[in-house]
């Protein structure tokens, strides 16, 4: 099968995109969603109201930042997977469950309480692997850090 034939259609609509990103990272902003997707920030933005008003996902604000929180025991909408809930497919296309992600208030709450994991030395820091990235995902970085451009030492 040529390149061409299959840009043509995905599995996936854009909503479906949109919630399997979301679920692989639920403090995405709308243009990181967008680039990775490929859909532009106002599609974006219309898709995840619409994922709200069915109940899939919930914007929460933290400080500036939006948190997405997602509800896996909501149902497929299409009558075809009558019965079947989102969550264990979401699972699958992100390597994650979804029970297991904490809540935005939980965040925070347990970071209030314990303060962060100190800094490995830098010794370990050089033996330790390089963490691995899902096709598609943006590497996560602490708040205030910026990621090295590409081609720069």
């Amino acid at each position: 099968m040529e390149a061409d034939e299959r840009r043509k259609w995905t599995l996936l609509t854009s909503h479906g995109h949109v919630l399997v990103e979301i679920a692989r990272n639920p403090q995405a902003r709308v243009r990181d969603l967008s680039a990775i997707i490929g859909i532009t920030e106002r599609t974006t933005q219309a898709i995840i109201a619409d994922l709200e008003r069915a109940g899939y996902v919930e914007r929460v604000k933290t400080g500036r930042r939006t948190h997405y929180v997602l509800h896996p025991d909501n149902p497929f909408r299409h009558a075809a997977q009558e019965g079947l809930q989102v969550g264990p497919f979401l699972d699958l296309l992100t390597g994650t469950d979804q029970a297991d992600i904490p809540l935005p208030e939980e965040t925070l709450l347990t970071e209030a309480v314990m303060p962060p994991p100190s800094e490995p030395s830098p010794e370990a820091a050089a033996t330790a692997p390089a963490p691995m990235l899902m096709p598609g995902t943006l590497p996560m970085t602490a708040p205030g850090t910026a990621l090295p451009m590409p081609g720069t030492d």
